[in-house]
């Protein structure tokens, strides 16, 4: 081995300290933030895969978001590990505050914390996972354009999240069933769908985002563009995954037609809007 190539393999070990550093912080935070329940009482004690779902999909998201913060070329170890505790700290906000707006406004008719640890809905806590991934992505892709400062990660998260509001509102429009009443009936196959769209939509976000940024006219209107090319086509994933996936059955049946809602067409339609979310993006973007 080269001394170039241990002088590598050195500072990636510090760039990976600095990060698990700050996934501790994140852990820490998240507890501080949540009195109400007790991660290992519920995961050990009581197997809740309700609360487990959420807490994956919160580990997940942050590790996205702290992805956005590592990117871009080197200007030095120092230099680095400024910017990665500077834009590190600013996830833990970033993301946190995320999971505050999608529980208080996105699901503002359910008690979060009363679906996970009473009820132990895990097709609330798919939901809870597939926001807290989608909010790591949106913070990703705010923080990875190049010469990105505070004011313009802020300005775009908070575009990215209201782009994830608007299209689970949409979405609860365009189903033929009452979301909110097969989520507050522990209905987990559509927990796993809505959770899946909202990673597609997260990571549409995170696409739109990408790039160099030029000025605010410009990356404001490229931004609204792709976005809304991406969220027109995914309605119509669902269509084709009807017509082709799922031929002679009709997926509405599948989630919310039976006595036990099938959870594996969940993850189908799920996979389907993640698959296209990637698609569009090596097609498009």
């Amino acid at each position: 081995m080269s001394y170039e190539q241990i002088d590598l393999l050195i500072t990636g070990l510090v760039y990976l300290g600095a990060v698990l550093v700050l996934i501790l912080l994140g852990k820490l935070l998240y507890d501080k933030l949540h009195p109400s329940f007790d991660l290992r009482e519920e995961l050990v004690e009581h197997d809740n895969l309700a609360v487990a779902l959420a807490m994956v999909g919160y580990y997940f998201g942050l590790v996205l978001a702290l992805g956005g913060a590592l990117s871009g070329e080197s200007d030095g170890l120092g230099s680095d590990l400024f910017d990665i505790f500077y834009f590190g700290l600013l996830v833990l906000i970033l993301l946190n505050a995320s999971g505050w707006i999608n529980d208080k406004i996105i699901f503002r008719r359910f008690d979060i914390t009363d679906e996970l640890v009473r009820d132990r809905n895990a097709g609330m806590g798919a939901i809870e996972a597939g926001s807290r991934i989608a909010s790591g992505l949106v913070i990703a892709g705010a923080l990875s354009a190049e010469e990105v400062d505070l004011i313009t990660a802020v300005v775009f998260w908070t575009l990215g999240q209201l782009a994830l509001t608007l299209a689970i509102r949409l979405y609860a429009r365009i189903l033929a069933y009452d979301l909110h009443a097969e989520i507050e009936r522990d209905n987990v196959a559509v927990g796993v769908a809505t959770g899946g769209l909202l990673i597609a939509v997260g990571n549409i976000v995170r696409l739109s985002l990408s790039g160099e940024l030029t000025t605010w006219q410009e990356d404001l209107t490229s931004f609204g563009l792709y976005l809304l090319i991406g969220l027109l086509m995914l309605p119509l994933t669902r269509v084709v995954t009807d017509k082709l996936m799922l031929p002679g059955v009709k997926l509405n049946h599948e989630l919310v037609g039976q006595e036990r809602p099938n959870i594996g067409a969940g993850a189908i339609e799920a996979f389907s809007y993640v698959a296209a979310s990637m698609l569009i993006g090596w097609a498009i973007f």
